[in-house]
């Protein structure tokens, strides 16, 4: 069974997402690629000590990201498993779900806009590399 597709926001990097995606749910050519996404109302903050970012409800702001399409459920469980404790799977519409920041309650840890260009360029790589640990654990299992 097929659940909603989940926006990616916050970490979404194209590359990111053909590591994680890629062999999941074991089928040949995959699901579809992502597509744009906004998410209104909510916006994109940079956490105090981590490379990604925390997206929380905000009034007249929109979180652009991407929408991945025809997922399992085992892949929305991948997804649910990599992503931060702190983060909550919220349903945003009968089809789309984004994971939200949990932490809101505590402005300490968000601390201005996250700059997914300056992401890119300073984090990347590394990221890529545990994102391929993680899926090579979760073969593991």
């Amino acid at each position: 069974m097929a659940s909603p597709p989940p926006a990616r926001g916050g970490r979404g990097a194209s590359q990111r997402l053909r590591v994680r995606h890629s062999d999941v749910g074991g089928g040949g050519a995959g699901p579809p690629g992502p597509s744009p996404a906004l998410l209104p109302d909510h916006r994109r903050f940079s956490i105090r000590g981590r490379v990604y970012p925390a997206i929380l409800p905000a009034r007249g702001h929109a979180v652009s990201g991407k929408v991945l399409k025809e997922l399992t459920d085992r892949e929305l469980h991948v997804f649910d498993m990599f992503e931060d404790e702190e983060m909550h799977r919220r349903n945003h519409s009968p089809t789309r779900i984004a994971y939200i920041w949990g932490n809101e309650r505590d402005p300490d840890d968000l601390h201005g806009e996250w700059d997914f260009e300056e992401w890119r360029k300073v984090h990347l790589k590394d990221y890529l590399e545990m994102t391929e640990e993680f899926m090579q654990e979760l073969g593991q299992f």
